[in-house]
């Protein structure tokens, strides 16, 4: 996970997060997070980035949406950043 960008990591965490999100619900949610506009041209690319990677998976719902979720590389990857912040107490700052 340590070759993404802040950006690309909470997509992944937001896909994880949610049950088969299609773009525009990932959008959403990312827009609530940023309190701001998430354009297009920033979202699919760094989607198809994580797709790329192997860390999620994209699949076509109809013609026009696609819908994602997590692969297994990309558990791993969240599984091992969460425990890498455990090592350091980022856990502690939030309580």
């Amino acid at each position: 996970m340590f070759d993404l960008t802040s950006f690309q990591r909470d997509l992944l965490y937001v896909v994880y997060g949610l049950d088969g999100p299609h773009g525009l619900a990932i959008k959403e949610e990312m827009e609530e997070y940023y309190e701001g506009e998430i354009h297009h041209g920033r979202l699919y690319p760094s989607l198809d980035t994580l797709a790329d990677k192997g860390l999620i998976e994209k699949a076509q719902k109809d013609r026009r949406t696609n819908i994602y979720s997590v692969a297994r590389r990309g558990e791993r990857e969240i599984a091992a950043r969460n425990e890498w912040e455990q090592q350091y107490g980022t856990s502690e700052l939030s309580g």
